[in-house]
């Protein structure tokens, strides 16, 4: 169905980019645990490859915090390691709200990284073209574009920021406490609706704004799992062959 297309497309890119985002960590940590031998410095490291990203990820939910009038505690953009192993790169204590408050909040991040990584593509590095290309089928001239890029004012610094951002601005476990209620709540005042017979009206006037949306942000997901591919395979690469080169290896 036309209506449910922006959906079906922000789902097929929304997958691969977090599981190319999970990729990409773990092989950039593997690669300087390798390296140093040193978990203490690896993080270090690593937090430091990922600051700008994550300053931002923080400074979102701070700042939306603050739009909505919900208190915030300490800001940290400094890693720490969890209970569980993992390594959490940064927080923000804020105080819980209702579910609708505390969902935006979550959800902070993916908004505020989203735009940023569409303003890079649109403004910075002039993207629009290379996806109208692709989109007519007109290949020769994506891979002139593609070539191109690299040529383009401080491309290493926009491509930098695009992969530290869109690496780093999908809400956390903690991120997402709310949103299992939000869903459910506006699960109920959907079935409601279609129960008094507003389905027709919906399916004609919301479903396609929705649908536009969805895949305006599917595009700016597919561009972040481009960025981590291209950076997925060589730090992939390069941990093989360290690997093979010091015999010690990282599962």
């Amino acid at each position: 169905m036309e209506q449910l297309q922006g959906f079906f497309w922000f789902v097929l890119m929304l997958v691969p980019l977090i599981l190319l985002q999970r990729l990409l960590h773990r092989e950039i940590q593997a690669v300087f645990l390798i390296l140093t031998r040193n978990p203490q410095i690896t993080m270090g490291v690593f937090s430091f490859i990922f600051l700008p990203g994550v300053f931002l990820h923080e400074l979102s939910h701070f700042l939306m915090a603050k739009i909505l009038r919900v208190p915030t505690g300490r800001f940290s953009i400094l890693p720490r390691p969890l209970p569980d192993g993992r390594l959490q790169l940064g927080y923000v204590e804020t105080a819980r709200a209702d579910i609708v408050r505390d969902s935006l909040i979550g959800a902070a991040p993916l908004i505020v990284g989203t735009l940023f990584v569409a303003y890079v593509s649109i403004y910075q590095l002039d993207m629009r073209i290379l996806w109208d290309t692709l989109r007519n089928g007109q290949f020769n001239l994506f891979w002139m574009g593609i070539n191109a890029l690299p040529h383009v004012k401080d491309f290493t610094l926009w491509f930098y920021l695009t992969f530290a951002v869109s690496s780093t601005m999908m809400p956390s476990e903690s991120d997402r406490h709310a949103w299992l209620e939000l869903i459910v709540s506006v699960g109920v005042l959907f079935a409601i609706a279609l129960l008094v017979g507003a389905g027709p009206w919906m399916l004609d006037n919301v479903a396609p704004v929705v649908s536009s949306f969805l895949s305006s942000v599917a595009v700016i997901f597919g561009l972040s799992s481009v960025v981590h591919v291209v950076l997925v395979l060589p730090t992939a690469l390069i941990h093989k062959l360290l690997a093979r080169a010091t015999g010690v290896d990282v599962v």
